[in-house]
This record gives structure tokens, sequence and C-alpha cells, in this order.
């Protein structure tokens, strides 16, 4: 599908909370570094077979989460304290040009809202014709990098608002595997979010223990083309200990899927939902959940996924 350089509305708040970049001061909140560094786990699931090369990606060009900054915290300490991969933390769009991506076994998104490759409605204003030509042909060449590198045998990691990114491109919908399509449970709601009935031993989730986790966190519903039929699930909400009388349930068959894992190619694709309250990022189950998420990824953790 072309790109288009026009923002769309169908996201979460897009047409309300429109921001281009990160805040100069944007930081992860007092005792936060804190937090991680006791919920890290000690060692990886599998030992790394090279040397690992992660991108945490957050540029927004929609709603930005205050939680992003402490996000990239956990993640770069999760793959320096475990010694399973190193981690750039960048927004630069170059790092998805076509071989200087390569040096990457893994692309994560954190919490990506809206177009993050175009340029904003500020920069656009400014634009002639010809300047916004070639700044479509960008966005393309950007996109078939990024595609080409998860085909090709590399990994994708979606986290929450990975699925509230790049509406006007389907193929991407495909592979992180849904849209947002709101969030009836808010970050104040106490939600219990349970284990894929019989993947209770998975790798990707046996840290849970076949035990639901229950928090308050802002957890999603999606759209199309979100079909749990067609990935590998790994959890759900769990609608008989979460309250279902919220206003702005769509869903009436109570498929609310948190995170799933599938082939995409010859790489993989793995997305978890949970990641709206700073807190996620110091709750040591989650941490190795993403661990093993990130390490199934790039190809180090060899666990099936039959999707």
């Amino acid at each position: 599908m072309k790109p288009t350089l026009l923002l769309p509305l169908a996201g979460a708040a897009a047409a309300f909370f429109l921001v281009a970049a990160a805040p100069d001061n944007e930081q992860a909140p007092p005792g936060a570094a804190e937090a991680i560094a006791k919920a890290l786990p000690d060692k990886p699931f599998a030992k790394p077979l090279k040397a690992r090369k992660v991108l945490v990606f957050a540029k927004t060009a929609g709603f930005r989460h205050q939680s992003i900054p402490t996000g990239k915290l956990a993640l770069t300490e999760l793959g320096k304290k475990t010694g399973a991969f190193e981690t750039v933390v960048s927004d630069d769009l170059a790092n998805f040009e076509p071989k200087t991506i390569d040096q990457f076994d893994a692309i994560v998104f954190l919490s990506t809202t809206m177009d993050p490759f175009s340029p904003s409605q500020d920069e656009l204003k400014g634009m002639d014709d010809k300047a916004k030509k070639d700044a479509e042909k960008h966005v393309e060449r950007l996109q078939k990098s990024l595609l080409d590198f998860v085909k090709g045998g590399k990994g994708f990691v979606g986290i929450h608002a990975a699925t509230d990114t790049f509406y006007n491109w389907a193929e991407y919908g495909e592979m992180v595997g849904a849209y947002f399509d709101g969030h009836p449970w808010g970050a104040g709601q106490e939600v219990s979010i349970k284990v894929e009935p019989g993947q209770e031993k998975h790798p990707l989730v046996a840290m849970f223990e076949g035990k639901n986790q229950d928090f308050k966190e802002e957890i999603y519903q999606f759209k199309a083309p979100y079909d749990s039929k067609k990935y590998h699930m790994l959890l759900r909400l769990d609608t008989e200990k979460t309250d279902m009388k919220l206003g702005g349930i769509k869903r009436t068959d109570g498929d609310f899927g948190v995170a799933w894992a599938h082939s995409y190619g010859k790489g993989r694709v793995f997305y978890c939902s949970i990641g709206h309250n700073n807190e996620m990022y110091w709750n040591p189950v989650i941490l190795r959940h993403y661990l093993a998420g990130i390490q199934w990824a790039i190809g180090d953790f060899k666990v099936k996924v039959d999707k």
C-alpha cells in the first residue's frame, strides 16, 4: 500500500494529542531505576548464539505515553543484566535504511503511535510538492526495509501502543497482528491477565506458572486484522475476573488478546499490550515475559510457535 502523509484519525486520541517528538526532559520517574534493578532476571533464557543488538524505537506522531522512558530504561538494563543483547535506544529513522537496519537482530516498537516514519504536520506545511513526493518515497523505502528485515529472518517486538501505529499501512497491521480499538480498561482499572488455556508450560509464558497476574493497567481491545486463530496466543484478559460492564467495550466474543507470537516470512514477531503504566516495567514476571519474547524474536530462544 502506498503511504500517505496525512495523519489518520483512527488512533486512540490521535486527533487531540499530537506530539511530534520526545520532550528533551523526558525521563523515568524517581525510584524507577532502583525498582527495575530489583526486578531484573539474573540470566537469559538462552545463551546468545552471537553478540546481539536490539533497536528500541519509540517515536510518536500521536499520543505519547509517559512510561516510554521507563520502558527504555528497563529494556536497556534487561539486555545488560542478562547479557542477552545490547540495546540501542534511538528514534533516528536512518536506522531503518536498507543495509543500516541489518546491524540489528530485532526491532522493538515501544509504544509508537500513528505514523512515526512520516514528517510531522508542521513539517509538511513547509514542503513544496517535490519535497512531499520525496518524503513519500522515503517512507516507502523505510517500510519496505522493515518488512524485508523481518521476513528475511530477523525479529520484531511490539510493546503496548505498537498496535496504535501505521493504520494506513496494511502490511504492518498484518505483521504486528492487530490494530488498537480503544481501551475500556484504563490505567487505574484493576484487570486480571491469564495465560492462554493449554499454554501454561509454553516457555514464552512459563514464568506466569499458570497463574493470573492481577494489577492496574490499561488493556486494549483490537480490531482487524486481529484474529486470535491466526497467531500463537500467549496471554488474554480474564473476562471472568475483570469488570466487563465498563463503557466502550465493543467486542461481544470475549476475545481480548494481550500477547501473541507468530512467524513472519523467515522472521519472528512477538507482541504484548502490557506497558502503559510505569509499574509494568518493574514487574518481575512481565520483565521475564518480555525477555523471553525478545530472545525468541532474535532467534536465540528456540521454542516452538505454532503459527
